[in-house]
């Protein structure tokens, strides 16, 4: 498609070159029109023009490969959603017939990893919904949604205990969109957390409270780490990322950030909802 593209577009470039030096020339020698004003208007409007009907020439094909592209990318993840359900169905039978511990064990790590792949379904869904400018705001309840993440996030980090203490909380947002603040902002207390296997995570009022107990942070780097790439240690494995996608998430969705961390004590993310 590009290659034709490509092939259009110098055929057009070259047509609007030999009309230019055409229409230079008649106007030159057979009107013999003298006035240099009046040229470089006929040959500014000939120009825009041309490049009007270039970009269209190159826009809407681009735009149709784009539209079909996301319809593959639609009906590709609508059929991935049967496999998936069909595998969850089925281990949920498997459950009540198993009879030793054994195969217990290796029916969990199954189910775990259908999880991990229903959560990639998700992902790529809400992808394809922002990208195509869909509505992905709902009325949710923010308890419910942290205690959804937590009973997964705690198959991937087994070792770390969840204290949880949740008041009802209703919102209407971008109830995707959090779930993944919530992984990322987890995902960094696990991976600060040094030696300590806690983390806290409190609903109070209008607000989402995540603590760890941790490495925590200093001043100078509680300023930076909404930098792209920025890492406080970089014996961390990471691409230093999430935070500044967290904070961009939040700004969007008039959501407050705040953090508080002292160093060798712990960090607090406050999430603060609009009321």
């Amino acid at each position: 498609m590009f290659t034709n593209l490509r092939v259009n577009i110098f055929i057009y470039y070259f047509i609007t070159v030999v009309v230019t030096v055409v229409l230079s020339y008649y106007f030159l020698v057979v009107l013999g029109v003298g006035n240099l004003l009046i040229l470089s208007i006929i040959g500014l409007c000939f120009i825009i023009l041309s490049g009007v009907f270039i970009s269209k020439l190159a826009v809407d094909p681009l735009e149709e490969y784009v539209h079909n592209l996301q319809n593959l990318s639609k009906e590709t993840l609508h059929e991935l959603n049967l496999p998936i359900s069909t595998i969850k169905v089925n281990l949920g039978m498997l459950h009540k017939n198993l009879p030793d511990d054994k195969s217990m064990k290796r029916l969990i790590r199954i189910d775990n990893a259908c999880n991990m792949l229903q959560e990639r379904y998700n992902e790529l869904d809400y992808l394809i919904k922002m990208q195509s400018k869909e509505d992905v705001y709902e009325l949710f309840f923010v308890d419910l949604l942290v205690q959804e993440r937590v009973d997964f996030l705690s198959t991937i980090y087994p070792h770390i205990e969840f204290n949880l203490s949740l008041e009802k909380l209703e919102v209407f947002n971008d109830k995707t969109g959090l779930a993944k603040v919530i992984d990322n902002i987890v995902d960094n207390g696990v991976k600060y957390s040094n030696n300590s296997k806690k983390i806290d995570v409190k609903v109070v009022g209008n607000s989402l409270y995540i603590q760890d107990y941790g490495i925590g942070m200093d001043e100078v780097e509680l300023l930076r780490i909404f930098d792209n790439y920025y890492q406080s240690n970089s014996d961390i494995h990471g691409f230093g990322i999430g935070l500044s996608m967290v904070k961009r998430f939040c700004d969007k969705n008039k959501i407050i950030l705040t953090f508080h961390s002292k160093k060798n004590i712990g960090t607090t993310v406050e999430l603060k909802f609009k009321k």
